[in-house]
């Protein structure tokens, strides 16, 4: 298949990503899918997907050409999910520790909320609200990595160093993730000062994650760890296994997700740094 050389990189990212995030927008502030009977906001990350389709098809890329090969599938989804894991296994304990030494004795329970950075939960423990949780957290993670490290890092690197490809795609994502503070201070939930520190709070970590799983993209040359991890963060930590201490729930969530994914982050960094430095040392011990 001949490939579509007509696009610029960089103006195809930025209209992909403005054409996303305008739906994206719309559904949080019109729409509001996440009040209804669906209680997820997920009709822009099917919007997304379709987009994405569609962008392949134009710039004439397989899905297998932006990471999402059969081979590698399961071992790929494994080890991210082996990843997330460990990583949060590592947090959890950490915000339980800090708990019993505030004197505040705190547990986990497991029931499914949508993630609040007003620390504001609903609990569901039905069967289908998991299934359903599993479901669009799925959706969400398929969107946003064949999005921002599939097909950005893909086009990206055509005109670019990998890592400033990561590093645009990563500074994407951590825009693409302002609309939850700006809805927050809009709806009267937090003051523009916060909304302000979360927002740049929100573009750091997420940048962090998008740093990460960039990374994963590259040293798998596939899209699947990076799902796997992605899919641990958001279904598990974000939205199933809390913690419930006397004086409240879920005090340190974003502190506990930020923790798991600086060390992750550094986890990849160095697998990354370790595997580039054995490839370079490779052709001076074959001549």
């Amino acid at each position: 298949m001949e490939r579509n050389t007509k696009y610029k990189p960089d103006h195809l990212c930025i209209a992909i990503f403005t054409l996303c995030l305008s739906v994206r927008f719309a559904e949080y502030f019109l729409i509001e899918t996440d009040k209804t009977a669906i209680g997820e906001n997920v009709l822009h990350k099917v919007v997304g997907i379709i987009i994405l389709a569609l962008v392949l098809k134009w710039v004439n890329l397989s899905w297998s050409d932006i990471g999402f090969q059969r081979n590698g599938f399961a071992g790929g989804i494994l080890k991210g999910l082996l990843l997330g894991s460990a990583c949060f296994t590592i947090s959890y304990g950490l915000e339980l520790a800090v708990f019993i030494l505030q004197g505040n004795p705190a547990h986990l329970e497991i029931y499914i909320s949508s993630f609040s950075l007003t620390g504001s939960q609903i609990k569901n423990t039905d069967f289908v609200f998991f299934l359903l949780c599993v479901l669009f957290n799925i959706i969400n993670v398929w969107m946003e990595e064949g999005v921002f490290r599939g097909l950005f890092i893909r086009t990206l690197s055509e005109t670019k160093p990998f890592v400033q490809a990561n590093f645009i795609a990563a500074f994407l994502f951590g825009i693409w993730h302002i609309v939850m503070p700006i809805r927050s201070y809009i709806h009267g939930e937090m003051s523009f000062a916060a909304m302000v520190f979360m927002g740049i709070g929100y573009m750091i970590l997420a940048g962090i994650m998008g740093i990460k799983w960039g990374l994963l993209y590259r040293i798998t040359g596939n899209i699947w760890a990076g799902l796997g991890d992605h899919l641990f963060n958001n279904t598990v930590a974000a939205n199933m296994l809390h913690v419930i201490s006397a004086k409240g729930t879920e005090e340190l969530q974003i502190v506990r997700i930020m923790a798991a994914q600086i060390i992750s982050f550094v986890f990849v960094l160095i697998i990354h740094y370790y595997k580039n430095r054995k490839g370079r040392k490779k052709p001076k011990n074959q001549s």
